[in-house]
């Protein structure tokens, strides 16, 4: 492994803040990594990183100037991608991208204030970069054993790659093929030959003349004798065929042995490799316990950690401040750059640790430190009323308070269909037909007879109920009306997160209409003709969608008092009676931009 350079020792990585602290107060407990609001000791943390970010700086990395266009000078941004030692070009071809930064506040052994930096995975193509705590295991390192195997591995897939490229294989193949196929003629050739045959000795037996015993004999012993003889023949032809046959069969085995060995001999090392490598990961904590990716990941959904466990800002940080004597006060991860193609990383705003690469690790390193409570297991709405818009015997209506579950969760029994259950025993049931996000707001509703369910059912997957939905995004947008036609899937390695994805996500369509703008932010309606998870959310924050994400938008933008989204109308038949019926209720984030516009009307 590298020895550790002057620039990573301890004493250099401990960043004094160059702003003053001393009235920020600190926090009581540590940062929740999975859902927090970044601590102001964080927040000046990663606004001291974001200015050195911006400086000219030895290491070279395309972040990209189009995402950062809305923050930051013409002159800054120049900066920020202006090389120092000549390689602009260089630079300039490679393709922008983001990366994830972290800080974490820490208390030194005098009791002094600072912060440790780090960014996620490589950077630069390095993991080694002056002012970042170094990686948990450097794979990186040229003298290490993960480099040398790596290579040896790679030598037996090139070998792969120009066995099955060698024209030896490819004629050998081609033979087997040209026989095969040629046996197959020539054997129907010959029973045809056969067949021909034997209905000219057919006919010749039907007109011979019995009465000439002697000659009758003569010809039936002659005739018998071609039926054997053709018979002979298919089998000494096949004889003949299969011995060519299973030849060349043998020599491609000896070829696709070759291959299956190598490919065999590539499985085990890379396994052997893999293990060996998560061995290497050794995180520790707060209790001076350690242990290595296999074992963190050994009793979870996935036993082999996914790729790039361990990489991360928030565990090298803590796995630093722990080895060094520093006590870990609170962290915070924010995303610098341009956005990936398929996800949404708005450039500057914080976010919270991964969930399938990090979550079996930070949960072990943070034993032993006093955390903030994980508020998605809390009950956020407890105190909120849950208003009837419409009731009556085959139906229920009502306008959920953001916060408020729908359905029961794995730790939150309260929700809407709880409520609900509670409020009316005597009905047959409360049948659930759609549902909002937790923190989305609006109108829901659920059948109270089956009958009614599945009538109601129908509608909303045939599309026949339509929705509403009203919004408060970040930006203001000029345009008064569009289309977003994005496909979408679940993020596998972090969910609940939702990607764009043109390969394999499932169809995602919703048209939108300008409100109004009023300081920096625009209220729009959202009709969504599809009913993918996170859909709206996803299609305003996306770089190919609105590009600005939901106000309070914790997953896809940034937090705030609420998430900006109400379902504001739901229109549908009666499921008995079968009448047109209309719901509104409105949302109280709105009110600003009523009266803004009642103003403009009376104007």
């Amino acid at each position: 492994m590298h020895t550790l350079p002057n620039s990573h020792s301890p004493e250099r990585l401990f960043t004094r803040f160059e702003t003053s602290v001393e009235a920020v107060e600190r926090p009581q407990a540590f940062t929740f990594p999975f859902y927090y609001q970044p601590h102001p000791l964080s927040q000046i943390a990663a606004q001291e990183l974001q200015r050195r970010l911006l400086q000219p700086t030895q290491w070279q990395h395309n972040f990209g100037s189009v995402a950062m266009a809305r923050n930051h000078s013409d002159d800054a941004l120049q900066a920020l991608n202006q090389p120092s030692n000549g390689a602009s070009d260089t630079l300039a071809e490679l393709e922008p991208i983001g990366k994830m930064f972290g800080v974490l506040v820490v208390e030194n052994i005098h009791g002094e204030l600072g912060y440790l930096c780090a960014f996620s995975g490589k950077l630069a193509e390095q993991n080694w970069l002056p002012g970042f705590v170094p990686p948990v295991y450097d794979m990186l390192d040229p003298n290490g054993f993960f480099a040398q195997e790596s290579t040896e591995i790679n030598a037996i897939t090139e070998t792969l790659m120009r066995l099955e490229q060698d024209p030896t294989l490819a004629t050998v193949q081609s033979t087997l093929e040209r026989e095969r196929a040629d046996y197959h003629l020539a054997e129907q050739a010959l029973r045809q030959r056969i067949i021909t045959q034997r209905a000219a000795r057919k006919k010749i037996r039907a007109d011979a003349d019995p009465h000439d015993k002697v000659a009758f004999d003569a010809l039936m012993a002659r005739l018998g004798k071609e039926s054997v003889a053709e018979k002979n023949s298919l089998k000494h032809l096949k004889a003949a065929w299969d011995e060519k046959i299973h030849a060349t069969e043998q020599a491609l085995a000896i070829e696709q042995q070759k291959l299956s060995a190598l490919r065999s001999e590539r499985k085990h090392r890379s396994n052997a490799l893999q293990h060996r490598l998560f061995a290497h990961y050794q995180f520790h904590n707060a209790q001076g316990e350690i242990r290595d990716l296999n074992t963190l990941f050994a009793s979870t959904a996935t036993p082999t950690p996914p790729a790039g466990s361990g990489e991360c800002a928030a565990p090298k940080l803590l796995n630093y401040a722990y080895q060094h004597g520093l006590k870990p006060i609170a962290m915070a991860e924010f995303w610098w750059g341009a956005s990936p193609k398929s996800e949404i990383r708005q450039h500057g705003h914080f976010y919270p640790s991964c969930q399938s690469k990090c979550h079996p690790i930070l949960t072990f390193m943070l034993k032993g430190l006093t955390v903030e409570p994980n508020p998605l297991e809390q009950a956020w709405a407890t105190d909120l009323p849950l208003e009837i818009v419409y009731q009556d015997e085959a139906m229920v209506v009502v306008n959920k308070p953001s916060g408020l579950l729908s359905v029961p969760g794995k730790t939150i029994q309260d929700s809407a269909y709880q409520r609900l259950v509670d409020q009316f025993p005597e009905a047959e049931g409360v049948f659930v037909v759609h549902r909002l996000d937790m923190a989305t707001s609006g109108l829901l509703v659920f059948a109270l007879t089956r009958r009614a369910n599945k009538q109601l059912q129908k509608q909303f997957i045939t599309r026949q109920a339509q929705k509403r939905y009203v919004a408060v995004i970040e930006g203001e947008l000029h345009q008064q009306h569009g289309q977003i036609d994005l496909p979408m899937r679940g993020d596998l390695y972090d969910r609940p997160r939702q990607l764009i994805c043109f390969e394999h996500g499932k169809p995602a369509l919703t048209t939108w209409e300008r409100i109004d703008c009023q300081n920096g932010r625009t209220a729009v309606y959202l009709y969504p003709h599809t009913g993918r998870t996170h859909q709206l959310r996803v299609h305003c924050a996306h770089q190919l969608g609105l590009n600005m994400p939901i106000v309070g938008d914790g997953l896809y933008g940034q937090r705030d008092t609420r998430l900006h989204l109400h379902a504001e109308q739901l229109s549908l038949t009666h499921p008995y009676h079968h009448t047109p019926m209309t719901f509104e209720a409105s949302a109280d984030f709105m009110s600003a931009f009523a009266t803004h516009n009642k103003q403009d009307d009376m104007r």
